[in-house]
C-alpha cells in the first residue's frame, strides 16, 4: 500500500504523518507538494495539520484552491481513501469533501492536550481496528475546533452513520453534538481534529492512534 502526504506551505505534521505511515506500519510513502497538478499511483491520502499558507482567511480556505486539490477531489470522488487531520479536516470541509464548517473554539484560546475519543463507528476504512464504543486517548492541537452543521446536516450525519468519534466526558472546543470526526456519505473521506500520528507509538505514551493507520491497511489487504 502506498501514501502520499500533502505539503503546503505552513504544514508542520506532514514529516509526523510520513513517519507513522513509512517507518510504523512499513509502507511506501511519499511527499506530494501542494504545487503539483498531478497525483502519482497512490491509495490512500494523508492531508496533514499545520497551519496551510498561514491560516488566513479561514483554516483551510486557500489551500483549498491549491493546484493539488482538484487532483485530491478527483481521486476521492474515484473512491481513493482520504485522511485530513486537524488542518487538513478544515481543508477538507473547504473543499466539499465533508460536510459543515470549522469556527474558533469556544474559548477563543488554541488548545494543546490529549483528549478522550469515543468510537462511535467502527464499521469504516478508519475505524475497524477498534470496538465500538471503545475510548480512545489522543492529543488535539487547534484553535478551530468547533465543528459545526446545521440541524438538517447534523440529522443527515446521524442517519448514514458519519459521526466516527467524538469527545468523550469533555467537550474541548464547543464542537456540535461532541463531533471529532466524520466521514463523507461513500465512507472513503475521514476528517478528524485529533493527532492519530502523535499517538502511533508508544514513546509518544499513546498507541491508541495507530488503530486508524491499521484499519486503512487491513480494508486495502481486503480488497
Amino acid at each position: 500500500m502506498k501514501f502520499g502526504v500533502i505539503v503546503f506551505p505552513g504544514s508542520n505534521c506532514d514529516q509526523d504523518c510520513f513517519h507513522v505511515a513509512s517507518k510504523v506500519m512499513g509502507q511506501p510513502t511519499e511527499y506530494i507538494w501542494h504545487k503539483n497538478s498531478e497525483l502519482g499511483k497512490f491509495d490512500c491520502l494523508i492531508i496533514p495539520g499545520g497551519f496551510s499558507y498561514g491560516d488566513y482567511l479561514r483554516c483551510g480556505a486557500i489551500a483549498r484552491f491549491s493546484p493539488i486539490m482538484k487532483a485530491v477531489i478527483d481521486f476521492a470522488n474515484s473512491g481513493g481513501f482520504v485522511i485530513g487531520i486537524c488542518n487538513g479536516f478544515q481543508i477538507l470541509l473547504e473543499a466539499g469533501l465533508l460536510p459543515g464548517a470549522m469556527l474558533r473554539n469556544k474559548g477563543l484560546h488554541f488548545i494543546c492536550k490529549h483528549v478522550k475519543l469515543k468510537v462511535e463507528n467502527n464499521s469504516t476504512a478508519f475505524s475497524s481496528k477498534y470496538q465500538k464504543g471503545q475510548i480512545l486517548r489522543i492529543p488535539i492541537a487547534h484553535n478551530e475546533g468547533n465543528y459545526y452543521i446545521d440541524e438538517a446536516g447534523l440529522k443527515d450525519l446521524k442517519k448514514n452513520d458519519q459521526i466516527v468519534f467524538r469527545y468523550h466526558g469533555e467537550n474541548p472546543n464547543g464542537a456540535i453534538d461532541d463531533i471529532a470526526g466524520i466521514i463523507n456519505k461513500k465512507g472513503n473521506v475521514l476528517g478528524m481534529m485529533p493527532h492519530p500520528e502523535r499517538s502511533s507509538e508508544i514513546e509518544l505514551n499513546s498507541i491508541d492512534g495507530k488503530g486508524i493507520f491499521e484499519s486503512i491497511l487491513d480494508r486495502m489487504n481486503k480488497k
